[in-house]
């Protein structure tokens, strides 16, 4: 007699729920990043992809997995670290949002859409942007939500037309890579779709919404679902920024080496499909791009919300906030807001990263003595890391050469294993000696 464990998945559940995690991570502004990476990375694309699709795609499925395991929200995921801890991680992560990739959804916007057709400043256009986000997330209707499951397909057809057509159409001749480091390259690249930090804010929507849909499934098929959906989503998003990768690498010769990302983008809609798929595809990046700043500005507002007693000031009071960041910052080009969110990624994306695999593994490897280790050293081997990003590498490189890895930039990754493993050797072996 077979259990409910072995019973077999839902195939409508399961295609359900894989898209609606493709759909989370699948966010328009993230679509500038592959080309370009692609483009300067040439005849070692494979190795840009692997790493891109470590931080952008496996942490990021990874954090959906850890959210079906503890059944929690944000708080939860860092809670065993302290909760004062988890209550200034969960003010970070959201400062972080609404300062950064939502502010970059309007750059997208206005270098994808207007400025191509339209000689308007890019300040009136975060102006414009950033006002209409306000009125939406302010009145909170489901129009959007409806239409954002219209865009993902959309633009999906868009990009995979784009992709063949390149494959099939082009000489598989790559430039030589002016990547010196293409693996960590493509690593770090991939914490700039801000992914990870999706996965352990929105996670908790995705649970309960399948929660609600199969309220009569056990708890292990539900995890057994998200598992398979995971998989999925993680098989599709693997396969379009690997595409995306590829494309750009074939154009290595085609455009300018210092081109932009957008205007690569656009130029390689226009040489695969022509200018009028190319318009199409700048529509539904922008409204992609709209629908996401609404939902982090509105995420955003909730929490604070939350904080605070339910009060509807604090939630306005938010939503301006986010709202005139985005205005401000938003003004700025794509390249520049990248570039300045380097810094604040270098330090809140190991943290992430290392929260999501000790929430994932065992509840045996994870005990809170452990996440309080592994996560203060995480901490401490970031910050070379971080000082390195704000221009202070040349003068810590004397006392930080030794650290393994430092010189790709990850040298948080060696010590919190090691600490993980001390960790845990050291909580077994307390444990035998505490039996009578």
């Amino acid at each position: 007699m077979k259990t409910n464990y072995q019973q077999p998945i839902n195939k409508k559940s399961l295609t359900v729920t894989a898209f609606a995690l493709f759909s989370l991570f699948f966010g328009a502004g993230n679509l500038i990043l592959p080309p370009l990476l692609g483009f300067k990375s040439g005849s070692l694309w494979w190795l840009v992809t692997l790493g891109f699709c470590i931080s952008g795609v496996l942490i990021p499925i990874l954090g959906i997995m850890a959210h079906a395991k503890i059944q929690g929200t944000l708080f939860d995921f860092a809670k065993k670290v302290s909760p004062l801890f988890s209550v200034v991680y969960c003010y970070m992560i959201y400062a972080i949002a609404i300062g950064l990739p939502s502010p970059r959804t309007a750059s997208v916007t206005h270098e994808m859409a207007i400025q191509p057709f339209w000689n308007s400043s890019s300040l009136l256009t975060s102006l414009v942007y950033f006002l209409l986000v306000f009125v939406f997330v302010i009145n909170r209707t489901k129009v959007l939500d409806a239409l954002g499951k219209l865009l993902t397909p959309g633009i999906l057809i868009i990009l995979l037309i784009m992709i063949v057509t390149a494959f099939f159409t082009l000489d598989f001749n790559f430039l030589p890579s002016n990547m010196s480091q293409p693996f960590s390259s493509g690593i770090l690249e991939g914490y700039q779709t801000f992914d990870a930090i999706g996965a352990v804010v929105v996670g908790a929507v995705i649970i309960i919404s399948i929660n609600l849909k199969e309220k009569a499934a056990s708890f292990e098929e539900k995890k057994r679902l998200i598992g398979y959906a995971g998989l999925w989503a993680g098989i599709g998003l693997f396969l379009v920024y690997g595409g995306l990768i590829l494309t750009g690498s074939l154009f290595g010769e085609v455009f300018d080496q210092e081109i932009s990302r957008t205007a690569l983008l656009r130029g390689i809609s226009t040489e695969t499909m022509g200018q009028k798929a190319n318009i199409l595809l700048s529509v539904l990046v922008s409204l992609a791009c709209f629908t996401t700043a609404v939902g982090i500005v509105t995420g955003t507002s909730d929490f604070i919300k939350s904080r605070f007693n339910n009060s509807k000031t604090a939630y306005q009071t938010t939503a301006f906030i986010g709202c005139l960041l985005g205005v401000l910052v938003g003004q700025f080009n794509v390249g520049y807001i990248i570039t300045v969110a380097v810094p604040s990624l270098m330090f809140i994306y190991p943290i992430t990263i290392v929260l999501i695999l000790l929430n994932v593994a065992p509840e045996k490897w994870g005990q809170s003595r452990v996440f309080k280790h592994v996560i203060w050293t995480t901490i401490l081997f970031s910050i070379p890391d971080f000082l390195g990003s704000i221009g202070f590498g040349e003068q810590i490189s004397p006392f930080v050469a030794w650290i393994p890895l430092g010189q790709y930039q990850i040298g948080w990754v060696l010590p919190a294993l090691l600490v993980f493993i001390i960790s845990n050797l050291s909580q077994h072996k307390s444990e035998k000696q505490s039996i009578p």
